[in-house]
């Protein structure tokens, strides 16, 4: 059975209340109850872990390993600056996508800047609390992929390198 650690990062424990008008009002505990119920229906295991500190988000990764077979991660303000978190991510080897609630593309100039999203599995943002929902899906995706042998015959790709070779070989014929 697949199994997923979700990790909340600082402040999502005030989800509902803190800026609604961008947050919404759903809390984290509306959040940890859908993504169960989707779990469920997924046929997967999930683990929720809300931390407002770096180390421990971090501590909460590093636990990832031989555990679970992906995570999912919304970092909150970590996410645009801490490259200790960024380096746990890489470290980890374990696929984790990253989630927001709000569109951090959309936001601040400081809040587009993502220091995680070039070692994450993918990026979900702006979808509301429905983000986690999808990162959960998007996860169990992804571990179910890794999990599955490769097919025949789908060894590195030796076209790509020829094709390659081949159209520096014309670039030099045609000068």
């Amino acid at each position: 059975m697949v199994k997923v650690l979700v990790i909340h990062g600082p402040n999502l424990n005030l989800l509902g209340r803190r800026e609604p008008g961008i947050y919404g009002t759903a809390t984290l505990a509306d959040v940890d109850r859908e993504l169960r119920t989707l779990a469920k229906e997924l046929g997967v295991e999930v683990q929720t872990l809300q931390s407002n500190h770096e180390g421990t988000v971090i501590d909460h990764l590093h636990s990832a390993i031989g555990r679970f077979q992906a995570v999912v991660l919304n970092a909150g303000g970590l996410t645009h600056y801490s490259i200790a978190l960024r380096d746990a991510i890489a470290a980890i080897q374990v696929p984790v996508v990253e989630v927001h609630v709000s569109n951090i593309h959309a936001r601040e100039p400081f809040r587009n800047v993502s220091v995680i999203s070039a070692v994450s599995a993918g990026q979900i943002a702006g979808f509301g609390t429905h983000s986690y929902l999808l990162g959960l899906r998007a996860a169990v995706a992804v571990a179910q992929q890794r999990a599955q042998p490769p097919a025949q015959g789908s060894g590195p790709r030796t076209e790509s390198a020829s094709r390659h070779r081949t159209g520096a070989s014309a670039r030099r014929r045609s000068r």
